[in-house]
């Protein structure tokens, strides 16, 4: 390149020049330079553009504003709402809600051990007479004994094999017959007897047909027999004892968890049919209780013996249609709706593969 070209093409670039146009239409000759207004924005032009940008930003400063404090108020809005509702369901509660006013009477499937016989208890203890049902009726008998002695209140016992789904229902009917009874609690149930694969449950037929019987066919057969009595007087609670495993699919408790989510549709769905001719149906539905059937023997804040969960959950009645029970059962239950579905399933096979690992190990070392 020439010295005067390369001279004015330094001057150029200095200047802030962009690409060198050669041989343009009308410029100079083929290799000589001739430096061309740049196509790069200019001081002046740079300048114009940000203080558009600055301009735009300021025209629409007090909308972002405003957006950022609505959305804060909003979802401070929503905590506290939150923080009353909790309040109101697990301070305050509505203990008023279950008593002697519904009816003289008070009917308890699974009456003997763990969360059956807890209700049994704080029922009597709130001043309920107690029809206790269950399959031994010895230990009927000792239950009676030690509410009576305890609470002072009448009770009356029905023994009754809810495997059975046909002539033990005509006994219950006779054995109810003419008691004005304000609350039942469909508690009795069943499980495996541990975590097993559908098809290698041991006795998988005889245990289909018993999960069925006494999970599902109790809960339809004895509501069949209270509620018509509890809608001619206008008043009454139908307690349903569901499970967290009605929430989402439990592997290798699959026939189970299902008949417990039969549970808590059956019970949503009577309570939209007869919440306005004053029965209250609930569908409770603990996480783990500190009971024989789940095999906790040390209760915790998340694990709570038998009668501190009852108390608790009869003072959700008539607050709630589907209760997690108590406030660390509800914890885990509002936790479960932000973790994905897939996952909450492969966490519960994951825990029940480890159960069911340790309960075979034991087992042959037996």
């Amino acid at each position: 390149m020439g010295g005067r070209a390369g001279e004015a093409a330094s001057q150029w670039l200095r200047r802030g020049g962009g690409a060198v146009p050669w041989d343009r239409p009308g410029g100079s000759r083929a290799g000589s330079f001739s430096p061309q207004p740049s196509r790069r924005c200019g001081r002046r032009s740079c300048g114009g553009a940000m203080g558009a940008s600055d301009s735009f930003l300021s025209s629409y400063a007090g909308l972002f504003y405003w957006v950022g404090v609505s959305s804060v108020a909003y979802f401070v809005w929503l905590l506290l709402q939150h923080v009353v509702y909790a309040v109101r369901l697990w301070v305050l509660g509505n203990p008023a809600a279950v008593g002697p006013h519904l009816g003289a009477w008070a009917v308890i499937t699974g009456a003997t051990d763990g969360i059956g016989k807890a209700y049994a208890e704080e029922l009597a203890r709130r001043g309920m007479k107690v029809v206790l049902i269950s399959r031994s009726q010895e230990k009927l008998d000792q239950v009676a004994k030690e509410i009576r002695e305890r609470f002072k209140v009448e009770t009356k016992t029905i023994a009754a094999d809810f495997e059975d789904r046909e002539s033990i229902y005509r006994n219950i009917k006779a054995g109810l017959e003419g008691l004005e009874i304000g609350v039942l609690v469909n508690n009795v149930g069943m499980s495996y007897t541990y975590p097993e694969f559908f098809l290698d449950v041991p006795d998988l037929d005889k245990t289909i047909d018993k999960l069925v019987n006494i999970n599902i066919i109790s809960v339809c057969k004895m509501t069949r027999l209270v509620l018509p009595s509890m809608l001619e007087r206008s008043k009454g609670v139908i307690l349903n004892i569901s499970s967290f495993s009605a929430i989402n699919p439990t592997p290798l408790l699959t026939v189970y968890s299902s008949t417990k989510a039969f549970v808590d549709y059956f019970s949503e769905g009577l309570s939209a049919e007869y919440k306005n001719k004053g029965v209250i149906l609930q569908s409770v539905r603990p996480y783990f209780v500190a009971t024989k059937m789940t095999k906790i023997r040390k209760p915790s804040a998340f694990k709570p013996t038998p009668e501190a969960y009852v108390k608790n959950a009869l003072n959700t009645v008539g607050l709630e249609t589907q209760t997690s029970g108590c406030a660390t059962h509800a914890l885990v239950a509002w936790f479960s709706k932000f973790v994905p579905k897939w996952y909450f399933t492969k966490m519960a096979l994951d825990t029940n593969l480890k159960l069911r690992a340790y309960y075979l190990k034991k087992l042959k070392e037996n």
